[in-house]
């Protein structure tokens, strides 16, 4: 950690440690390997010749390990022949800048460092941090921010010396998937293409080191979105990861849900009902928009959709009143208009918004139905009248074939730019007996928008497009303007598959997999949507989140969309429609969960499916 750019170690919104630097015997070791090792460790290697005699051939390995607690286990081996003795010297500096700073690039100059105990500290108006080292350094100098060791070696020995990174008055992090019994699935994956089996591993474990608890509730846990920058609670996040790891059982579901639905606003007033959220970009045409108003939509959706994973009948009771609200707020928000337009006024009319809306009112009237409660009629109705007025009003006609629009501004001009928000339009959602909701579009509309998707405009080869390559504003790195991002990728997936369009479904499938191999499976929120070409490798953002929750779930999305599993827990039925290309071969699933207990599964390279485990009694249709 050099102290340029975003290098450090974060806590609570503040970067604690800027930089880090280790000279042994006086120089920096020539770095030879960087990589994540797991969600929450990364290894360094270095090596050094500490006798010009020796020839090429380096005799001493330095290797960091460090760990997102903010440890960092420094260790000298000698493959020396004779004993040595070699001062180790660590240099350090902090900011202690926000993480608003340090995104803007505006953080400001290192601040003094004193000596403390057996490290450095240092403090600031707006906090305080500390570097404590085993074994205590021979000597410390605070001007130079610079802790010293001599290290005797002997002949193929090791020594290590390990630094502790704490805010003041911060105790160590306890990651809740290590201490805890874990709501995700240890599930497995095996089949033709060794990647499969990597990519479910890391997304699984990517879910486990993001869980975090409840501070009121400790038994209730919800993904953090990612680190660094967003390691709180981000709803809509939350929401869309938890419902993309269904397959892996309804504990976390279950758990995200009972938090939002204590954050819920009650009481009068146009909001009452709502999941309070923050802004989000929205890219280079639209105004920032209230992903509030998305986590109110989702939530309904996940809780009907749990209900048929296999989300127990009493916790589906306790969350029905928090659902109910969500899509009563859905009706006064919508009144006498078809569309449900923006919370702020002279916002646009979203494409993405009547997609959610039309999903939460379909799979909600279905779950008011089934649990015997009133209001279903009246949402149906409204989603009935709302899809030929959105194939009106939404679809524009030109000589490719027509697209769907982003939005239409407040003077009901359309606005004509292709972008990966127009999947939710594909993402219809799960009723029961295996069937999904009907969608936004029409037959000849969801075929034309699948082609779309599946055009090198907005197939990068590497998975989705933020914006299609030829619209102006385009940018490969763009957030929400060309750069790719995974669930948006990964709906687009199982919306085309679950549509019928296995070719383009396939094509984004593989384009994923192979830039996950780059990114040793781990991958991020986003990365740039540059076209790919023979022998390229997908650029990474710099500002991309890594873990992320959503990425990590898209994952686990990605790779059971092969196996097409639609359950009904309720009714004791499970419908399965594997995508029959079969594009990456034979593919096989253990220790999924539906219905509360372990299902696996395989798809043949025909595209037969079998399922070789299930809960008693659970009837299987294809």
């Amino acid at each position: 950690m050099t102290g340029r750019g975003l290098e450090g170690f974060y806590r609570g919104g503040r970067r604690v440690l800027s930089r880090c630097e280790i000279r042994v015997g006086g120089r920096e070791p020539l770095a030879v390997q960087a990589r994540m090792a797991s969600a929450d460790r990364a290894r360094f290697v270095g090596t050094l010749r500490t006798s010009p005699q020796a020839g090429p051939d380096p005799d001493v390995v330095v290797e960091r390990n460090r760990f997102a607690d903010g440890t960092e286990r420094i260790t000298l081996h000698s493959a020396a022949p004779r004993p040595m003795r070699l001062p180790v010297e660590v240099v350090l500096g902090t900011d202690l800048a926000d993480l608003g700073s340090i995104a803007s690039g505006t953080a400001g100059p290192e601040i003094p460092a004193s000596v403390h105990g057996s490290g450095l500290r240092w403090s600031c108006p707006t906090g305080n941090a500390s570097v404590t080292a085993e074994p205590p350094p021979s000597d410390a100098l605070a001007s130079a921010g610079l802790l010293r060791w001599e290290l005797d070696l002997p002949p193929g020995g090791s020594r290590s010396v390990e630094l502790r990174v704490r805010p003041d008055g911060a105790g160590p992090l306890r990651a809740v998937g290590r201490a805890a019994t874990s709501p995700l699935a240890a599930a497995c994956a095996e089949g033709d293409d060794p990647r499969v089996s990597a990519l479910l591993q890391t997304s699984i474990e990517d879910l486990q080191a993001l869980l975090l608890r409840d501070s009121a509730n400790p038994a209730d846990t919800h993904l953090a979105a990612g680190a660094p920058w967003r390691c709180g609670l981000a709803p809509a996040d939350a929401l869309v990861a938890a419902r993309m790891a269904l397959p892996l059982g309804t504990g976390l579901a279950a758990g995200t849900l009972r938090i939002l639905a204590r954050t819920q606003l009650t009481g009068p007033g146009p909001q009452s009902g709502m999941i309070p959220g923050p802004r989000r970009d929205a890219g280079p045409y639209l105004p920032p928009q209230c992903t509030g108003t998305e986590a109110t939509l989702l939530f309904p959706v996940l809780l009907a959709e749990a209900r048929r994973w296999g989300l127990g009948e009493q916790e589906t009771e306790e969350l029905l009143p928090a659902a109910e609200r969500c899509l009563t707020w859905l009706r006064t928000a919508v009144g006498d208009d078809a569309y449900l337009r923006d919370p702020h006024p002279g916002g646009p009319i979203r494409c993405e918004t009547q997609a959610h809306a039309h999903r939460a009112a379909l799979l909600g009237a279905d779950l008011l139905d089934t649990c015997g409660r009133t209001g279903g009629a009246a949402l149906r109705e409204w989603a009935q009248a709302l899809r030929p007025a959105f194939r009106e009003d939404f679809w524009l006609d030109d000589r490719r074939g027509g697209r769907p629009a982003a939005a239409r501004a407040p003077d009901g001009k359309p606005m004509p730019h292709l972008g990966a928000a127009a999947v939710h339009l594909l993402d219809t959602g799960l009723l029961g007996g295996g069937a999904v909701a009907p969608g936004l579009l029409d037959k000849v509309q969801t075929e034309k928008l699948a082609r779309l998707l599946g055009s090198p405009v907005m197939d990068s080869g590497w998975g989705l497009r933020g914006l299609g390559a030829k619209e102006p504003g385009f940018n490969p790195f763009g957030h929400r303007a060309g750069a790719v991002r995974i669930q948006e990728t990964a709906l687009a997936v199982a919306g085309l598959a679950a549509a019928g369009y296995e070719k383009e479904a396939s094509s984004l499938l593989r384009g994923v997999l192979e830039a996950a191999e780059t990114f040793a499976h781990r991958l991020p929120e986003m990365y740039a949507g540059e076209q790919r070409t023979e022998g390229s490798a997908p650029l990474p953002h710099p500002a991309a989140c890594r873990p992320a929750a959503a990425p990590a779930a898209a994952g686990v999305l990605l790779l059971t969309t092969l196996a097409g599993i639609r359950p009904d827990a309720p009714a004791g039925t499970v419908t399965l429609r594997p995508v029959r290309s079969a594009p990456l071969g034979e593919v096989g699933f253990t220790g999924l969960r539906v219905a509360g207990a372990p299902f696996s599964v395989r798809v043949s390279r025909l595209g037969l499916i079998m399922v070789e485990e299930a809960a008693d009694g659970l009837q299987l249709g294809a």
